[in-house]
């Protein structure tokens, strides 16, 4: 290949020489111009072998440098490789760290929320307590630990312990005390209050107690406009005079107390009633005047009639009728004596025509007894169906509210809801008592008409049998 490329060199320049230089002069300079050839050959192949040797050379240098920049590089990538893994555990432990970290944080967070709820709920419950009113700063003592911008600690929490601990004592405790309170009028006086824990709180007022309930707005004791059952005002009054050991508590801690204050009076209800309860009220009066007249009338003709009878039968077995007549005379009112003195001017007619005479003289007072009777009973059946009228309005206003309003506030219900109970309840309570006083007087009138059918029994028999042994027949009809 080197030759190759030594007489690719060579031939063009021979060539050029025999193109440039003349003919007569090409023999005689041919070997000059050889040896300049070959002497520029021989300096071309020094310079190529030289060459050749700086490009080996500067290879071989390349290659060493390449072998270190490799080995460099290698070195590198492994410490870059070390450096990663480096990172990568420094990442691990960073996010392990930042993790902790957070569930740390998310720790005491909870902790202090909790603390706050704690103190929040604390706050309410010395709000509601009795004993605020002596010292009314107590909620505000918690105000510092329930800002979202303060983080609760040790000292705080050990003053909420005690702050619960103190409390649960005092709901143990009976106090009988001096403490400020404000009257039913609004003025605030001083009294000598009983406390029974937070179940009751209560003073005498001119020897009568006074219930008392704690106002959270106010931060005081003030006095319930509440009447309280003897029984309850009667133990009271001994326990505090000291005369008993027994006092009665609201163990619902106010509720029961809130219920008495709230409590509705008859006038309240019948106003929640509606209209129609003024015709069931109208029905109550009409109802009563009439029981009350026919209970007076009843009482005055229902007279007891045995004795005087004993001494009209007496005198009809010895014959003596003017006697009979003037016992029964002065008797206008009495349906038995009515009936008597029908028998006894009747006494010469046969049985049968006596017995019609009695008959007819008992159906003769009926009416006089018996009358008003079927009203009430009448009265007695309405009276339910007006309530169960109001009951039907009660609900039908009560659906219109709910198709306006929705079931969201169950007070805009609380109307149509009186209306159909209060009125139901005042049917009942009417038409029950009328009921009661239709069957009792028409038992009384059962009892009269009773009465006068045997009292007729027994005249028309003495009649019959002892008149005939004293000679004075009844009449007997021919017919």
């Amino acid at each position: 290949m080197r030759e190759f490329i030594q007489y690719s060199v060579v031939f063009p320049c021979i060539l050029l020489i025999f193109c440039v230089v003349p003919q007569s002069s090409r023999a005689v300079d041919i070997r000059a111009i050889y040896g300049r050839v070959a002497a520029e050959l021989e300096a071309s192949q020094k310079t190529k072998v030289a060459t050749e040797a700086g490009i080996q050379l500067q290879r071989n240098k390349l290659k060493q440098q390449l072998k270190e920049m490799r080995a460099a590089v290698a070195k590198q990538e492994q410490e870059l490789q070390q450096q990663q893994l480096t990172l990568k555990q420094r990442q691990q432990e960073y996010s392990k760290l930042t993790s902790e970290q957070a569930n740390d944080a998310e720790l005491m967070n909870n902790l202090a929320a909790s603390v706050r709820v704690s103190a929040k709920q604390l706050q309410e419950l010395l709000i509601r307590s009795s004993r605020t009113s002596l010292d009314r700063q107590r909620p505000e003592s918690l105000n510092k630990i329930l800002n979202a911008d303060y983080f609760p600690g040790l000292a705080d929490m050990q003053q909420m312990a005690e702050l619960f601990l103190t409390e649960m004592k005092q709901v143990g405790q009976v106090s009988f005390q001096p403490m400020p309170i404000v009257g039913l009028s609004g003025i605030n006086k001083e009294a000598l209050v009983l406390m029974v824990g937070p179940f009751l709180s209560v003073y005498l007022e001119e020897g009568v107690p006074q219930l008392l309930r704690f106002d959270s707005s106010m931060r005081s004791l003030v006095q319930v406009e509440a009447k309280l059952p003897w029984t309850v005002s009667r133990a009271l009054k001994k326990y505090l005079q000291g005369e008993s050991d027994i006092v009665p508590v609201d163990l619902s801690a106010g509720a029961a107390l809130e219920q008495l204050v709230r409590r509705k009076s008859f006038t309240d209800r019948v106003q929640d009633g509606g209209v129609l309860v003024w015709p069931i009220l109208a029905l109550a009066v009409i109802a009563l005047m009439i029981g009350l007249e026919r209970a007076f009338f009843l009482k005055r003709v229902h007279d007891n009639t045995d004795r005087t009878m004993g001494e009209v039968n007496s005198k009809a077995i010895q014959g003596d009728w003017e006697g009979c007549r003037k016992l029964v005379q002065g008797r206008k009112k009495t349906p038995v004596y009515n009936v008597v003195r029908a028998g006894l001017r009747m006494r010469h007619e046969d049985r049968d025509v006596l017995e019609s005479v009695l008959q007819e003289a008992i159906l003769k007072e009926l009416p006089r007894l018996e009358r008003a009777l079927p009203l009430l009973n009448i009265m007695a059946a309405v009276a339910p169906l007006l309530g169960l009228l109001g009951t039907v309005t009660g609900m039908i206003g009560t659906f219109e509210v709910i198709n306006i309003y929705g079931t969201g506030d169950p007070r805009m219900m609380s109307g149509g809801i009186s209306v159909a109970l209060v009125t139901t309840m005042l049917g009942l309570m009417v038409a029950i008592p009328i009921m009661l006083v239709h069957a009792f007087l028409s038992r009384q009138v059962e009892h009269i008409v009773g009465d006068m059918e045997e009292k007729a029994v027994v005249l028309t028999n003495i009649i019959h049998l002892h008149g005939q042994k004293k000679g004075d027949l009844p009449h007997v009809s021919t017919a």
